[in-house]
């Protein structure tokens, strides 16, 4: 996949990855950005940005309406759509007490949305015989998400659909890659850390900590090189073999690194300096 003069649609686009990713393909020649946000006013923003080449549209990427009319509206006014990136997505901060919405919301962004992409741009694609998906799916759905139960089963299942579009359609012409970043620098985490959210605090300690533009560099590398899964982080590619050999001893791993940072919360604060001494 060379983007140079291709089209393509970027959900969650009004910041973090996805911006990152209108930023790098407008980099490597895109003829067309197409940046889809339930905040059309942040996407257009960013489209600012980018370039003449990116423009914004405000669309709810868990209203299947809504994703086939953006669809059709770039087909029509671009004639294909080269790429999609799904990567809208939502994480909850909880475990199994989060409401049925919460589950429900994660589901639909993490998961449906993605359907709904592949539902609207396939028949196209097909009939031309070319085409690339890009799920932004995260190493929780490699691994698993302490703390936040709804993310790291929506992303499983994120990936399980990647793959499986990946072994339905790749004959048929169509590329299709899971890009699985652990710590990204955007507003998810640290707001995850700002509020103290366990899932956001074992993410942070468990390696680097990537910026946006890291991950769509590695994005646009593991396209060029039309690899199923992308990896900004090497390490969790070491992981999930850790996890696939011995599953019990990775459990066993991130139980005593939960059992560390909730022993560092309840560890009493140091004692404040000694008072300096009169002078003379």
């Amino acid at each position: 996949m060379n983007l140079t003069g291709r089209v393509a649609v970027i959900t969650g686009a009004a910041g973090g990855i996805g911006a990152a990713l209108a930023r790098r393909f407008a980099a490597e020649g895109a003829a067309a950005l197409v940046l889809a946000d339930v905040d059309g006013a942040a996407a257009d923003t960013v489209a600012a940005s980018v370039g003449p080449q990116a423009y914004a549209v405000t669309v709810d990427v868990t209203d299947e309406e809504q994703v086939r009319a953006l669809v059709a509206d770039v087909q029509r006014r671009h004639g294909r759509i080269d790429v999609f990136c799904a990567n809208a997505g939502v994480t909850t901060g909880g475990g199994v007490e989060v409401d049925t919405a919460g589950w429900e919301r994660a589901w639909q962004v993490n998961v449906l949305a993605h359907v709904y992409a592949a539902r609207a741009v396939l028949p196209e694609m097909v009939a031309r015989g070319s085409g690339y998906l890009l799920h932004t799916c995260s190493a929780a759905g490699l691994l698993t998400a302490v703390g936040d139960a709804p993310y790291s089963v929506t992303k499983h299942a994120a990936v399980g659909f990647a793959e499986w579009l990946s072994v339905t359609y790749r004959d048929q012409g169509i590329r299709v890659s899971a890009l699985c970043p652990q710590g990204v620098d955007t507003p998810m985490l640290a707001d995850g850390l700002a509020a103290g959210h366990l899932g956001a605090r074992v993410t942070a300690a468990s390696g680097v900590v990537l910026s946006p533009d890291d991950v769509a560099a590695a994005a646009v590398t593991g396209m060029a090189e039309e690899r199923f899964l992308i990896l900004p982080h090497p390490e969790v590619a070491d992981y999930a073999r850790r996890r696939a050999e011995d599953p019990d001893g990775w459990q066993s791993g991130l139980r005593k690194l939960v059992r560390r940072l909730r022993a560092a919360d309840q560890s009493p604060p140091p004692p404040p300096p000694p008072p300096l001494s009169p002078p003379p």
